[in-house]
């Protein structure tokens, strides 16, 4: 671990009170200009959240809906109890423009998520066998678990929901769930970062 690793970044002077709207993606972009703009390389620690979301004038579930779609973008790493990490710099305008584009189309994924879920959920309850209870049993357990020791139980909820894909049998629709899968994570990030 370098020095810089073990003591947190200074916070970057926060632009003009953040308009509220599109306030998750506008936190994400402050977020990643200020990792750029300070230096961060890999496995340096950001500040707290509560520091964090006090200089941006944010709540802590917003800040956290955002540093929850750069995990899943694979720009930062959330250790529960020891602080959030930088493992890959967004130096790039475009970067920064592709970590934007999702949340954009949040509703299309939304519209196209619960299509496909409600088919997928259908045809589950007709055709699961004793092997796909099983593993939808598990995958809520292992959900549960995460939970109960202070996570997000993100882990857990993207194995319920790959357990019944498989468990309806339709082979296209697992590969258009596959083919959704990165923008269904992040929407699953964001909603289970909130504190309700």
């Amino acid at each position: 671990m370098t020095a810089s690793a073990q003591r947190p970044a200074p916070v970057a002077t926060p632009p003009p009170a953040v308009q509220r709207s599109r306030l998750y993606e506008q936190v994400m972009q402050w977020l990643a200009v200020h990792m750029s703009s300070a230096g961060m390389g890999p496995g340096d620690r950001l500040p707290p959240e509560r520091q964090l979301a006090a200089s941006l004038g944010v709540s802590r579930a917003s800040l956290r809906q955002a540093m929850a779609a750069l995990e899943v973008q694979g720009v930062v790493e959330v250790r529960h109890g020891d602080g959030t990490y930088l493992r890959v710099p967004p130096q790039r305008r475009d970067s920064i423009d592709q970590l934007l584009a999702r949340p954009r189309k949040l509703p299309e994924i939304l519209e196209a998520r619960a299509a496909l879920e409600v088919e997928l959920a259908r045809l589950a309850a007709i055709r699961r066998t004793q092997e796909d209870l099983t593993a939808i049993d598990e995958a809520l357990e292992q959900m549960r678990a995460e939970v109960e020791s202070g996570g997000s139980g993100a882990d857990g909820d993207a194995l319920f929901h790959s357990a019944v894909s498989a468990a309806a049998h339709n082979s296209v629709m697992r590969e258009l769930m596959a083919y959704l899968a990165q923008p269904i994570e992040e929407t699953r990030a964001a909603s289970l970062s909130a504190e309700d």
